[in-house]
């Protein structure tokens, strides 16, 4: 009777264990609507997750960050984190490194600040600093002052990439050292994932003003895709010019956030980056709400550069002003 009630027990065991794995093999997928998007916009999103379910690929998403996954304005995070650190630690010192320092610093300020130039200088300006210490000067300026700047809807839409299993990658013009710990922490996404400017560093573990290419910057964005990713994107976003050749690797869906209606680009077949998408049948436009927050000082001005522009988000409409 008792080795009967044992077997029994076993038999029990075995068809729980067995039935545990047939349920955990079959995953369910449900799209969570993005509040802030629209009803057309929320189904347009549900149709095409719904679409991927079947896919034995790799599932790929690529994001811009600055004004895609969080606000520019006032200024940019990697301008403030870098102007505020050369106010604190070289403005107005007579020493050579400072003086070195400073000098990289009127060149970011009175030059081009889309080019590979300036993303040059920038990485120039970090130099001599760890890997680590560079990490901190970004996760500090984020907690500071851009800490509410994080787009809602867009963790909302990487939550739901990441339930129909999309790897999720960020590819950035700005320093990625500088970016890849507070993005890692806000958006749950592998630092790895996190690609930007790169810089050489040493074997004792020091940056150097040497970049590493592809550099992602304009048509440099799709380089970095096809070197790091190696795989065409099913889904990219992006904001701006600068963000096209990266949005035009999917091979999917694109999203574009807050687009500028009123600069004419070259590039874009001289239209402006909105009627660039609208023609797009793959693009969807979405708007999110990017205004100055806080009562902050932020060094990029008081140094003289031009703010970003920015977007009112209302119920129906995003105002740019």
């Amino acid at each position: 009777m008792e080795m009967f009630v044992k077997i029994r027990k076993a038999g029990i065991t075995l068809v729980w264990l067995v039935t545990s794995l047939m349920y955990a093999g079959a995953q369910s997928y449900s799209y969570k609507p993005v509040k802030g998007f629209s009803d057309e916009t929320n189904a347009q999103l549900e149709a095409f997750f719904d679409s991927t379910v079947p896919m034995k690929i790799r599932k790929v998403a690529v994001f811009d960050c600055d004004g895609t996954l969080f606000g520019q304005v006032p200024y940019y995070l990697a301008d403030e984190a870098l102007y505020e650190f050369a106010q604190k630690n070289y403005a107005g010192k007579s020493d050579k490194r400072s003086k070195e320092k400073m000098a990289i610093v009127d060149k970011l300020l009175h030059g081009n600040n889309v080019g590979v130039e300036y993303v040059q200088n920038r990485i120039q300006f970090l130099s001599g600093l760890t890997p680590e210490e560079i990490a901190e000067i970004g996760h500090v300026m984020f907690q500071e002052k851009y800490q509410n700047k994080m787009y809602p809807e867009m963790k909302q839409l990487l939550a739901n990439l990441k339930d129909y299993d999309f790897e999720v990658w960020i590819v950035t013009a700005s320093p990625e050292f500088l970016y890849e710990k507070f993005c890692a922490e806000q958006l749950g996404i592998p630092q790895e994932r996190i690609l930007g400017v790169k810089s050489l560093v040493t074997a004792d573990g020091v940056t150097t003003g040497q970049l590493v290419y592809p550099v992602p910057q304009d048509n440099g964005k799709a380089e970095v895709v096809n070197t790091f990713i190696k795989t065409k994107p099913l889904f990219a976003g992006g904001n701006s010019r600068g963000d096209m050749e990266l949005m035009n690797t999917s091979v999917g869906l694109k999203l574009i956030v807050n687009p500028d209606d009123k600069k004419v680009e070259k590039e874009m077949g001289n239209k402006t980056v909105k009627q660039y998408w609208d023609n797009d049948p793959r693009a969807i436009t979405v708007y999110c709400n990017d205004v100055p927050e806080g009562d902050y000082q932020y060094v990029t001005g008081e140094w003289g550069v031009k703010k970003n522009v920015a977007n009112a988000k209302t119920d129906k409409i995003v105002i740019g002003y």
